[in-house]
């Protein structure tokens, strides 16, 4: 019994983390690819518009730790004079967050 359960549990594991993956590139593709594009170099008018960053620039992804990308997409980012540049994403779960930001780790090139 033990021998048929643990592929069971292996692949219960696997699809959540492709559920994850999903979800993520879901939310990115409804919430972000708006600004910083599909492929996240933020080409689009938008994105030009607000000098998003290129997330496909190793430098760039260098540059930015997992908590700050965490707290942008949690309380969005604010010019210095209180002028929104990015909207608050406040309704996703952590886990969510969690999911978008290792989506955009991904777009490194």
């Amino acid at each position: 019994m033990k021998k048929k359960l643990v592929p069971v549990i292996i692949l219960g594991f696997a699809a959540a983390l492709n559920v994850s993956a999903a979800d993520a590139k879901a939310n990115w593709d409804s919430l972000c690819a708006k600004c910083h594009g599909a492929d996240g170099k933020g080409q689009t008018k938008i994105g030009q518009k607000l000098g998003v960053k290129d997330f496909t620039d190793a430098k760039v992804q260098a540059g930015i730790k997992d908590e700050e990308a965490i707290k942008s997409i949690k309380e969005g980012r604010k010019d210095q004079d209180g002028k929104t540049l990015m909207k608050a994403f406040d309704t996703l779960s952590d886990d969510e967050v969690k999911a978008l930001v290792a989506y955009v780790r991904g777009l490194k090139a």
